[in-house]
């Protein structure tokens, strides 16, 4: 690193020369939240029904069915209800499908929607009352409209058989690191990683296929099994690293199922969404794994969850205190000043959705204006002091860096609307946060997220320079090549 005159007298006769005509250089992002493994096994096997229209969610369902055996699952993922003029009811599966069971996830990965023959295996009829931390939706007359919501949805999951294989695991992983590294995204955190979700990335590593680096939040499920061979937060190397245990407080913002102090707007029965884990859920399993190494990384979208597990954070760090356990919130979607306060005081860094408000705000009208100026508050958390990174939750939105920037610079959605822009931050900021912060979340400032000597050669070359380029036209500036460990791994 250093100036023409410095780093050019280095090359030797088969060094590999590459002028780059002054293009904008940028550390490689980092995705600080997402699904890798899982997504990729889905692309694999599911339906995408990430369409404009039910006809056409129908057709593919269909064509898909015809090549299903009989008894088996039609599955489809990567559904918004926000793209398609309503949403999708089991009525409408039904018509694609009638002899197969049917179930279309939503791609925000909280809720589903299932068809008739679903619901008669699962035994859920009118009268079925909704699980805790989950919703049975109904329409007026109190039928099921297909709809099903967190814990409701895992009535479904458990029905369908898991087929996947080691390969499939291996193959997802490779599937969408080659995704994203075509987006300049060179480092991601897995949110929720099983056994076999961590084995798929070793297994593509060891295979030359993985382009991206990894941090594995494991599921609290999968903990005991991690405990039990004696990993915690930071084994792993810059390749693969186990990272934090990831907990839920609460449902999803895109699907409505986000856990509010004040109900929805235009929610029928004053619905405030779903509680998915109590205080001492999230005591007791935080508690054993801070003691044992782990860093906590809680899912908790709005006020109430939020609140909720600060007050775990809060207890825990009081009774085992660490110097620098730095717990995460993951999403941490709605709120308060009081709240970022307390979030300060801890140095909780937050993982907010990073594009939302460009991809999804054609739901925001759920929460309403005033709410939104205090959702992804990414210039709060930055003016409070801490250290906010960018995130896709892919699939809940795309993977793609320069909408998270156009989202964060501009708070406008894809039709012009703008919520909350007083949560408006620069460039600068905006880059920092998926990049430095990304790897602060992770312990890693040390190795990446900087261009620098010492620092790890994850570099992405922009087309055009963001600086010079209108906030409201950051999504049209595209990834010319991508760089990982000092090798291009992608190249437009």
């Amino acid at each position: 690193m250093g100036s023409n005159a410095d780093v050019l007298p280095l090359a030797s006769a088969r060094t590999r020369k590459i002028d780059l005509a002054f293009k904008t250089v940028l550390p490689g992002f980092n995705d600080a939240h997402a699904h890798p493994v899982k997504s990729g096994v889905e692309h694999l096997h599911k339906v995408a029904c990430d369409k404009d229209s039910i006809g056409k969610i129908q057709a593919a369902l269909h064509e898909r069915a015809l090549q299903t055996p009989p008894g088996q699952w039609v599955l489809g993922f990567l559904y918004d209800d926000g793209k398609t003029p309503r949403p999708l009811n089991r009525f409408d599966l039904d018509e694609a499908v009638r002899d197969r069971p049917v179930l279309v996830q939503h791609r925000g990965g909280h809720t589903a929607f299932v068809n008739s023959l679903a619901f008669q295996l699962a035994q859920v009829n009118d009268q079925t009352p909704d699980p805790a931390g989950g919703r049975f939706e109904h329409d007026k007359p109190g039928h099921l409209t297909g709809f099903v919501g967190d814990a409701a949805a895992q009535v479904f999951f458990k029905l369908i058989p898991d087929k996947n294989t080691r390969q499939d695991y291996r193959q997802g992983a490779a599937l969408i690191s080659k995704l994203v590294t075509r987006k300049g995204i060179t480092s991601a955190c897995d949110a929720d990683a099983s056994p076999e979700d961590v084995q798929g990335y070793q297994d593509a590593r060891a295979a030359g296929e993985l382009t991206m680096r990894v941090y594995c939040h494991v599921s609290a499920a999968s903990l005991d099994r991690f405990m039990a061979a004696g990993i915690h937060t930071g084994f792993g190397d810059e390749w693969v690293r186990i990272g934090g245990v990831k907990q839920y407080a609460d449902g999803s913002i895109s699907e409505r199922t986000a856990w509010l102090s004040q109900p929805y707007i235009g929610i029928p029965n004053n619905y405030v969404g779903l509680q998915l884990s109590s205080h001492e859920q999230l005591y007791e399993t935080g508690r054993k794994a801070h003691a044992a190494g782990w860093q906590l990384a809680t899912h908790a979208n709005r006020d109430l969850a939020i609140d909720r597990i600060l007050g775990v954070y809060e207890q825990i760090q009081k009774e085992l205190p660490k110097k620098d356990p730095r717990f995460r919130i993951e999403h941490c979607t709605l709120l308060t000043d009081t709240l970022i306060q307390r979030m300060r005081a801890l140095q909780v860094i937050p993982a907010p959705f990073s594009g939302y408000v460009y991809f999804h705000g054609d739901v925001l009208h759920f929460y309403g204006q005033e709410r939104t100026q205090h959702m992804f508050p990414m210039r709060s958390f930055l003016d409070a002091g801490l250290h906010p990174t960018d995130s896709s939750d892919y699939t809940a939105s795309p993977a793609d860096p320069m909408m998270w920037l156009q989202s964060q610079l501009t708070r406008t959605d894809m039709k012009g609307n703008v919520w909350g822009a007083n949560q408006r931050i620069t460039l600068q900021e905006g880059i920092r946060c998926g990049t430095i912060n990304g790897a602060y979340a992770a312990f890693e400032e040390d190795l990446k997220g900087s261009i620098q000597p010492g620092q790890l050669a994850d570099l992405v070359v922009l087309a055009q320079d963001p600086f010079k380029t209108d906030p409201s036209q950051l999504l049209k500036i595209q990834v010319e090549r991508t760089m990982v460990g000092g090798s291009w791994r992608y190249e437009s």
